[in-house]
């Protein structure tokens, strides 16, 4: 049976539905339709997602999330592709729409992943299996530490430092635990800082992510040196992912911001 949808940027598409044969082209995405029970429905994968890792191994990787592998994806004959705005390209999209149904999730706050699971389990039939993860995650959420007056940053890149700006998931939850991101003013999503940038936004916290740049413990010394009185804190990047991630995340964001920010 054919049904036409509008994905999250209001294309329309049609696609075979249920979708039996479905290629998920976001890791946050592939480990969600997962947790909804789509085992035998996810056929292909980029070699991001990862989770859950008792299951993944199952679908073929089709290349990265920047670049696909055309002949692998047409070769699984896919009903459907989901891609996700930020983390595939316009250009991917339109290459794939030529031969297959893709649907664009679009995901940058805390209510906006509730939507994507919700809109994930409409598109498989899986409707019960998204309500009951989205109840599971905000029950777990009631969790969530509570600090407040406090400022933080969320690094993501070095060389040049890039931090989570506003219109973020990312940043929709530092909000929900309280933070205050002084680079959500910026016009940009994820904007370059300068050491003197940082020094004038008055941090009390520095979060360096463990993606996509891999900042570890000997990082710490480096900011340190021109930020003194500032508290840096490794925190698992993979935690900030949207969707079912969000259920794991809680108690992590619970114990990791009790033991280190207070």
């Amino acid at each position: 049976m054919l049904r036409s949808v509008e994905d999250h940027l209001q294309r329309k598409l049609e696609f075979e539905y249920p979708p039996k044969r479905i290629v998920s082209l976001c890791p946050a995405i592939t480990e969600t339709l997962y947790a909804l029970g789509l085992d035998s429905e996810i056929v292909g994968r980029t070699r991001y997602c990862i989770f859950p890792k008792s299951k993944v191994e199952q679908a073929m990787i089709v290349g990265g999330t920047k670049d696909i592998k055309m002949e692998s994806i047409k070769s699984l004959n896919p009903d459907l592709i989901i891609a996700e705005k930020e983390e595939n390209t316009k250009e991917i999209v339109e290459l794939l729409e030529h031969n297959f149904p893709v649907f664009v999730a679009e995901v940058r706050s805390i209510t906006e992943s509730y939507k994507m699971i919700k809109d994930m389990g409409v598109l498989t039939n899986h409707e019960n299996a998204a309500q009951c993860l989205i109840d599971s995650i905000k029950k777990e959420f009631m969790t969530l530490p509570k600090i407040t007056g406090k400022k933080a940053a969320y690094v993501i890149w070095r060389n040049p430092y890039m931090v989570v700006g506003s219109n973020t998931y990312i940043n929709s939850i530092l909000e929900e635990m309280g933070f205050q991101n002084p680079f959500a003013i910026s016009s940009q999503r994820y904007p370059s800082i300068t050491k003197e940038e940082f020094q004038e936004s008055q941090l009390d916290y520095i979060f360096l992510a463990t993606e996509p740049f891999h900042f570890k413990e000997k990082h710490k010394q480096e900011f340190l040196e021109f930020l003194p009185d500032v508290v840096p804190i490794i925190v698992d990047g993979e935690m900030f992912w949207y969707g079912a991630k969000m259920k794991e995340a809680a108690n992590y964001f619970q114990e990791k911001m009790t033991s280190e920010c207070c």
